[in-house]
């Protein structure tokens, strides 16, 4: 587990990627499934890219947050009446501080989609994993977590469209008195689309996550992933042959959902 070392923050410190890297220390501490003997020289970006790519997504995250709050809290009406008796023709109604960002929000969530079915790709290919393929232990009558990664790429491959940028774009209305608009609602719907979908994609990784751990041991894990575990099979029960997953899914969407009130009490005492 060499990416979750401190030193790579200390070395590029983004607050983002510090954030990944103490919350997976804490995570992985006393693992027996991690330090061993290395197979391969360097892992694939998907893995050894965690902090780097996460920890962007978060200060992006952030970012947003930061300009939606300020948003939320103005004033955006056009004309502006002060208390000194002004009334002020002025721009504050438009969108493009809204537009930037919910584009932004969509292209960040996109990749993170993106590098979540990378993940979930590896799990189910056993060459790559050393696992049953398609993690099921009876392969042949049975095509295991097939269908979820196919759902996964169906919904990144959605999601690389609907993050092509509407800030980019403006079309003239009102006699050409308002040619130069934000998109902003376009922007945002799109960027609420992509987030649905990566909730999705993230469920399914940890769908098949599970079943990943349980194939490996589970008992070989660390104490803290041992009870996430266990939280999670409490909806999410272990595949033994092919059944419609689709209550599965949507019990590990509310789990996904839970996962930053679960990562509080689990991590405060190292945050």
């Amino acid at each position: 587990a060499e990416q979750f070392i401190t030193e790579i923050a200390v070395v590029r410190p983004h607050n983002g990627a510090r954030t990944v890297i103490q919350r997976f220390q804490k995570l992985i501490e006393g693992s027996q499934l991690t330090g061993g003997p290395k197979k391969r020289v360097q892992d694939a970006y998907s893995l050894r890219c965690i902090p780097q790519v996460h920890g962007a997504v978060n200060d992006t995250v952030d970012y947003v947050r930061d300009i939606l709050e300020i948003e939320m809290n103005s004033v955006t009406d056009n004309p502006l009446v002060f208390p000194d008796g002004r009334v002020v023709s002025n721009g504050n109604f438009h969108g493009q501080p809204v537009a930037f960002v919910a584009d932004l929000l969509a292209t960040s969530m996109a990749s993170l989609g993106s590098i979540s079915e990378r993940r979930t790709f590896r799990l189910l290919d056993p060459e790559l994993s050393g696992l049953p393929a398609f993690l099921t232990e009876h392969s042949g009558l049975n095509s295991g977590m097939m269908m979820l990664q196919v759902t996964q790429a169906a919904l990144v491959s959605e999601n690389k469209s609907l993050a092509h940028p509407a800030s980019v774009d403006s079309i003239p209305t009102s006699a050409d008195q308002e040619d130069f608009v934000s998109m902003s609602m376009t922007a945002a719907l799109k960027a609420l689309q992509v987030v649905e979908n990566v909730e999705k994609v993230i469920a399914i990784e940890l769908i098949a996550a599970l079943q990943a751990l349980q194939l490996r041991g589970v008992e070989k894990t660390s104490p803290k992933i041992k009870k996430l575990h266990e939280l999670a099979r409490k909806s999410i029960p272990k595949l033994e042959a092919d059944r419609i997953m689709q209550n599965d899914l949507a019990n590990a969407i509310e789990f996904v959902r839970k996962i930053p009130e679960i990562f509080d009490e689990f991590l405060k005492d190292r945050e």
